[in-house]
């Protein structure tokens, strides 16, 4: 059904009428054309694609590790059941029942953002984890690094939903961020395996990340900024939406201010996002959220034991004897902010370095 259909179709009307994928495949061709659910396109792409075609993908996935799920099977998502759109399948790598009976919150944003955004999303996103919340992003540089990593930190759980298949090999510097993801929570994505990451996949990609959760939160978003498309989502599919307030002088946070504008509720820290879901915390009140020890970093592993990026390695290297700001880690290897920021979140997954007091980082 997926091979034909393609992402983002009206699923939800379709198996409506045909109750199940099986079922679409084998009616009549001309009943499928009748019932005026797909596109001419869609019809005929359905004709001539074989059963054994989705047999090989499924091979595939067994190959690789892979879980693939449908709309049928009790494990896929409940909250995307609800879409009009919902994914046809889903490819997983962890485990999609972290998302159960949870609350879970994507926290979104650019790319290339400040460094100050950065750890913005980074601290934002560990105190969600925290409180037990589920971080969904989108397993990119910038922004959704930083939510990944700071779910990561306070040993959470997190969603990386990607626009590829898990299998492509796709912003190869946040390989070991993926990995640990994959650990800790899933990479999900609707696109077999070895799909390539297509600009067009993006925006059909956001729609899932915000209807996996109860709320989407941006961080640095410019006034094209794709953020804006799972912002966009979010309110269709019912979802809140929060932003996190930003330069007025900068064109980098025209976006995100007119959210909040437009009303988004502005948010100065985790706490102004969980009292929106005060239902879920019975068993931990939200004062109690400052409170909570910050989480130590992993032991240190050996560094041959870990296969380091090389942009991971020139920062490490970097490090003297005294703790660092990113900031001076800039000036030193020449690189740009995102790719510091990048190799720090890698170092300290692995447990090379450590954030201490002041967000500087010191070497464990």
């Amino acid at each position: 059904m997926q091979l034909s259909l393609g992402a983002g179709a009206k699923t939800e009307r379709i198996l409506m009428d045909f109750h199940t994928a099986r079922e679409l495949y084998e009616c009549d061709s001309r009943m499928r054309r009748m019932s005026g659910l797909l596109t001419q396109a869609q019809a005929d792409k359905l004709d001539s694609t074989k059963l054994s075609a989705a047999e090989a993908i499924l091979e595939r996935c067994v190959r690789l590790g892979q879980t693939v799920l449908t709309p049928e099977d009790e494990e896929y998502p409940a909250p995307l059941r609800s879409l009009p759109d919902l994914p046809a399948a889903l490819y997983v790598r962890g485990d999609m029942t972290c998302i159960r009976e949870k609350l879970v919150l994507s926290v979104v944003g650019s790319r290339s953002a400040s460094l100050y955004s950065l750890d913005v999303a980074r601290q934002i996103a560990r105190d969600l984890a925290l409180a037990g919340a589920v971080v969904v992003s989108g397993g990119a540089i910038g922004v959704d690094s930083a939510a990944h990593t700071g779910a990561l930190y306070a040993k959470g759980q997190t969603v990386g939903v990607l626009g590829c298949g898990l299998n492509t090999p796709y912003l190869m510097k946040n390989a070991a961020l993926r990995e640990e993801i994959a650990r800790s929570g899933a990479l999900l994505s609707e696109y077999p395996p070895d799909t390539p990451a297509r600009p067009s996949n993006f925006p059909l990609r956001n729609r899932i990340i915000s209807g996996l959760s109860s709320g989407v939160l941006v961080i640095e978003a410019g006034e094209k900024s794709g953020s804006l498309i799972t912002a966009r989502l979010a309110l269709e599919q019912g979802r809140d939406v929060f932003g996190v307030p930003g330069d007025l002088t900068s064109v980098d946070y025209t976006g995100v201010n007119r959210l909040i504008r437009d009303g988004a509720k502005p948010v100065f820290s985790a706490r102004d996002v969980l009292e929106e879901y005060m239902w879920v915390y019975d068993e931990m009140p939200l004062e109690t959220l400052a409170e909570q020890p910050k989480k130590t970093a992993p032991a240190p592993k050996q560094t041959a034991d870990v296969p380091l990026s090389e942009a991971a390695r020139a920062v490490y290297q970097a490090f003297g004897d005294t703790p660092m700001y990113a900031d001076d880690l800039v000036r030193k290897t020449d690189f740009e902010p995102n790719r510091v920021f990048t190799a720090l979140t890698e170092l300290e997954i692995c447990g090379f370095i450590k954030m201490i007091e002041g967000k500087r980082y010191t070497i464990v």
